[in-house]
Order: structure tokens, then sequence, then C-alpha cells
């Protein structure tokens, strides 16, 4: 049970808040969660503005331009909607990216904005499982994701398999959000509404990587050596437009935690929610945006 404002009501036993409310398994990417997040394409590549291109200048850095023009394969590990990858395409003509995905939603988007882009392609697949190829000798000269390396139901085995899809040395860079209490986005809204913490914090999810001590164990073990993070603090921007804190409103509603455990209240009790939701939205404006702190880390290790 749980108590906002006054209202009573039961979470689905198939739905339970916190916990399971927030373990994103593949089948749900391939379905519901990815077509979700197709369709808010627009509003989750806003939410990191202040972090992709931290990611694609540690990839960009790591293969710096050769005297002699050479094209270097490049996959982009659960893409989502393609942003990180046509970034990249654009600014390095010498990369051939590859932006995987396991939905088929997200990858129709992606492969909609980077059509005309000749150097980038996108396919769907389990990057845990898939077995393509780069460019020339078949495997990849790098590799990054943009928070999409949290949701592996076995860590090590993707990771392992991810390396054996790189040429030796190869380096590789990706984000995932630091400690929860960190972003206060998440902490906060998960107060707001009740939500206990999850009930196994390493279960595949958007703080399933937060403890860099577990991540740096699972890189070491999959074979990825010289594994590093590096902390970076951001703003994540939930809101904007005419109307940012209704855009907020929104986009919570739809995307990430909070969605997924208001989905399961009464409609009573959502309607009790969403005065609280807006004045704790209402103080986080900033220039006509709504913005909260957040932290990320930057991985970098070598094949």
């Amino acid at each position: 049970m749980v108590v906002v404002d006054g209202v009573l009501g039961r979470i689905s036993e198939t739905h339970p808040v916190g916990g399971l409310a927030e373990n994103l398994a593949g089948d749900e990417w391939r379905g519901r969660v990815g077509s979700s997040w197709a369709a808010e394409w627009v509003r989750t590549d806003r939410s990191f503005v202040g972090l992709t291109d931290h990611l694609v200048e540690a990839v960009s850095a790591a293969l710096p331009l050769l005297a002699e023009p050479k094209q270097r394969a490049v996959l982009d590990i659960g893409c989502g909607a393609g942003e990180t990858a046509l970034k990249l395409a654009v600014r390095r003509a010498d990369f051939d990216v590859t932006g995987l995905d396991l939905s088929d939603d997200l990858v129709a988007v992606a492969r909609q904005r980077g059509e005309g882009q000749s150097n980038l392609g996108f396919v769907a697949g389990d990057a845990g499982a898939w077995r393509g190829s780069g460019h020339g000798s078949g495997s990849f000269d790098a590799a990054l994701s943009r928070h999409g390396v949290m949701f592996f139901d076995d860590p090590v085995a993707a990771f392992v398999h991810l390396r054996r899809l790189m040429t030796p040395g190869a380096p590789l860079a990706f984000t995932c959000f630091a400690a929860r209490e960190a972003n206060p986005w998440a902490s906060e809204v998960a107060e707001l509404i009740g939500a206990p913490p999850p009930a196994d914090p390493h279960a595949p999810g958007p703080f399933a990587f937060a403890d860099a001590n577990r991540v740096h164990d699972i890189l070491a073990a999959s074979g990825w050596r010289d594994a590093r993070p590096e902390r970076i603090d951001y703003r994540y921007v939930a809101g904007g437009g005419g109307a940012p804190v209704a855009d907020a409103l929104d986009f919570f509603m739809r995307i990430g935690p909070a969605a997924r455990t208001i989905a399961t209240l009464e409609p009573s009790m959502v309607a009790a929610l969403r005065p609280r939701l807006t004045v704790w939205l209402d103080a986080h404006v900033e220039d006509s945006e709504v913005r909260f702190p957040a932290a990320a880390w930057l991985w970098r290790a070598t094949a």
C-alpha cells in the first residue's frame, strides 16, 4: 500500500513499486519501453544534452586522425534513437559508425535521423549476442554507449562478447548514471511518489552501474584492460518550451522510473500526485527550463 495526500491505493502485484518496477528486461526494450523511448526521443536526447558531447569527445580523442586516411569501424551499443552515433559520424568522416539497439522502433527513428549520412548505419539486435561485423577486417576499432550497458542480464558475458567484436587495443567509452542520491530527478521523485529503494540495486535498470567498484570488476572479469571512470556532473533537462513545468511533468509521466511506478497507480492517486509534482518541478526552473543536478560515470577501457 502507498498513501498520497491521504489517498490510499494498492500497487498491482505484477508491477510493484521500486524493485522490479525499475528492472528493464530485454523483452521490454523490444516492446513497450522501446516504443515509448522512440516516441519521446526529442525529450530524452534533451535530458542528456550536458553529457553527450563528453562521450563523443572521448571516443574521438581515443582514435586521432591518421596521416594516411583510413576508415575505422565504431560500434554504438544501445544506440537508442541514434544521437550519439549521428554526432560521431558527422564529426569524424573517417569513422564508419554502426548503431545497435534491441528496439526495432528506436532503430527505425535512428535510421530516419541518419538518412543521407553515408558513414552511418543502424541495426536491431542484442549487443550481448549480436554477431555483426565492422568495416574491412570484420572487427570494430572502437565502441561507445550512452547509458546503454546497464540493462544486460549477464554483464560479464555481454562485455566478453563485445570485446570479441573489437580489434586488439580498441578503446571503449560509455556513460552510466552515478549514485541515485546524486541524481535528484530520480531520488526526489521516488520519495514524492513513495517508492522504496529497488529490491536489487544491481538488477538491469538505470542505476545498475552506479557502483564504480562493481563496474570495474565486471570489466576486469570480461577481459577489458585499463578500466577507469570519470565522474561527469551536468544538468538533466526535464522540461522546456513555453510551459517547462507542464512539459517536465508530462515527460516524467511517460519516461523513466517515475513513469513505471505511476502507471501502476489508481487514477485518483495520480490526480493527487500531480499538484505535488508540479510544485517540485517549479522549484527547479532555470532560464525557462526545468533542470536538475545530475551525475554520471564516463568509463574508458581497452580491448
